[in-house]
């Protein structure tokens, strides 16, 4: 498969940009989150990779509405009908893998993306080798009581009152609001902010981020809200490797249960990593990501029940 940029056109007549790097018979499907999030932070993947010393071709691609990718009328009803639901982001990511002609492939997904990985594998799992969640919970009153409890400790008696008082009171647009949430993402979500993923604009979709998650990573008021996959987490038949930050807005609890409940998964964290640990931290997090595929691709990966 060639390397580099492929824009491909959906059965529903939307395009997607997609992008290739790396070579060798190993394939890596890379998604991101948000939603509404872009590719960026896969952009070294396969390079990260041959320094552990693995060959993959990683492929990555912006979800519909996403930066690089078309974006619907979000204010069209059947638009949200049909696009804003979690069934149609996984079956998105079948399309792109037929449409990419990639088959028997490991799957990754950050945050948001973690959730499709969970939904892709449990669905169409024949055709993963594995599945990589990367910072996502398997239920959201999880994260949000792990969210209650960094602000607490990330934050002064008045400063998370004044959050409270904002998010109670449905007032986001506030320069003192908006700077807390600043805090908060320095510490737990962006803890480095490399340039090559700076931006002098906002490239999240504001609008499909909002619809699933609210307006910042702290509070959930979308359909995100209601996120619970723990019953279906016994269908995760294929190979499993969880990893979280060691210091993120995911409770690391919560990604050794997943461990245990998946039928073949193991759990691994990063150290020093926020919510972006393959940025934070990547030489431990693409140790981890490595040693996995190769331990599915000798068949020796063995659960940590």
């Amino acid at each position: 498969m060639k390397q580099g940029t492929k824009i491909i056109t959906l059965d529903n007549g939307y395009h997607l940009w997609t992008n290739t790097q790396g070579e060798g018979d190993i394939h890596l499907l890379a998604l991101h989150g948000g939603p509404g999030g872009t590719h960026e932070y896969w952009e070294d993947t396969a390079k990260q990779l041959k320094k552990q010393g693995l060959n993959v071709q990683v492929h990555m691609y912006d979800q519909l509405g996403s930066w690089y990718s078309d974006t619907p009328d979000w204010d069209d009803p059947e638009v949200a009908k049909n696009i804003e639901t979690y069934e149609y982001f996984v079956d998105e990511v079948e399309e792109v893998r037929q449409k990419l002609g990639i088959d028997k492939f490991y799957l990754i997904g950050q945050s948001w993306g973690g959730a499709l990985v969970q939904m892709y594998a449990a669905k169409y799992g024949d055709h993963l080798k594995g599945a990589i969640i990367s910072s996502m919970v398997d239920r959201i009153d999880d994260y949000t009581k792990h969210l209650n409890q960094i602000r607490k400790e990330a934050l002064t008696p008045d400063e998370l009152a004044y959050m409270q008082k904002c998010e109670t009171e449905n007032n986001y647009d506030n320069d003192r609001y908006q700077k807390l949430v600043q805090k908060l993402n320095d510490q737990y979500v962006d803890r480095k902010k490399p340039a090559a993923i700076a931006h002098l604009i906002d490239t999240m979709s504001v609008p499909l981020y909002n619809a699933f998650q609210g307006d910042n990573e702290f509070v959930i008021t979308g359909k995100l809200k209601d996120w619970n996959f723990t019953d279906h987490l016994k269908d995760i038949k294929v190979p499993t490797l969880v990893t979280f930050g060691e210091h993120e807005t995911m409770p690391m609890e919560t990604g050794k249960r997943m461990a245990k409940m998946i039928p073949n998964a193991q759990f691994v964290s990063t150290p020093e990593g926020g919510h972006h640990h393959m940025i934070d931290n990547a030489p431990v997090y693409y140790d981890h990501l490595a040693t996995f595929i190769k331990q599915v691709e000798n068949g020796t990966f063995n659960q940590n029940k």
